[in-house]
């Protein structure tokens, strides 16, 4: 990829990922040289592609909006598949970010250093979350939960976490992802949900996923 195509790439937020990568770049003010650098210094910019196209990732954006969270604490943000379109969509929202791979989580940490407002990103594992209770107006847990080993610990963390509402979604049916260890249906996830300590559950269906959006009020 010799260049990043506006319509496609988030080239604002790829942009600060570059500049948090290769410091030395700071002064360079055109996204866009920043991107070419970037590109030419063998960075993979590829995460930036848009995928708001995504129907789950547009149900949970037009949620947000009705919602209208101040601040949002997104567990598991990986390589950004939800995080870039939220940053996009809503940059008024104060975002923190984790992600328990060292990896990931360093990436999440340039585009932050790289100059996003109102991102913060740290390494953190969603079973051991180290914030104060209700620290966030929501939080958010995307294609995470059937991954976890003990999501039941995870969505105690998050419930405690979040002060308004929790976000997840889940696979809907069986894949080939070696990763996923859990399969939800909306029966478990509104139990699972209920033990950790909310209030309410609703839940709706995305084209193979759940969306469950848990009132903590």
């Amino acid at each position: 990829m010799e260049s990043l195509d506006d319509s496609r790439y988030f080239t604002a937020l790829a942009a600060a990922f570059v500049r948090g990568r290769l410091p030395e770049l700071a002064p360079v003010s055109e996204d866009r040289d920043v991107i070419a650098r970037g590109l030419a210094a063998g960075l993979r910019l590829h995460k930036f592609k848009r995928n708001t196209e995504l129907p789950r990732v547009q149900r949970v954006l037009g949620a947000l909006r009705g919602i209208a969270p101040e601040s949002l604490l997104d567990v598991g943000s990986g390589r950004g598949t939800f995080l870039w379109p939220l940053l996009d969509a809503l940059p008024q929202i104060l975002v923190t970010s984790i992600d328990k791979d060292a990896r990931r989580a360093s990436d999440l940490q340039a585009a932050a250093r790289g100059g996003i407002r109102g991102l913060t990103a740290c390494c953190m594992d969603a079973e051991a979350l180290s914030f104060p209770d209700g620290a966030f107006d929501v939080v958010t847990l995307l294609e995470v939960l059937e991954h976890m080993p003990r999501p039941e610990r995870a969505l105690a963390h998050t419930v405690r976490t979040a002060r308004r509402f929790v976000i997840a979604t889940v696979p809907s049916k069986e894949d080939d992802n070696p990763e996923h260890i859990h399969l939800f249906d909306a029966d478990l996830l509104r139990a699972l949900f209920a033990d950790a300590g909310a209030k309410n559950v609703s839940i709706d269906y995305v084209r193979g996923h759940i969306l469950a959006i848990a009132s903590l009020r």
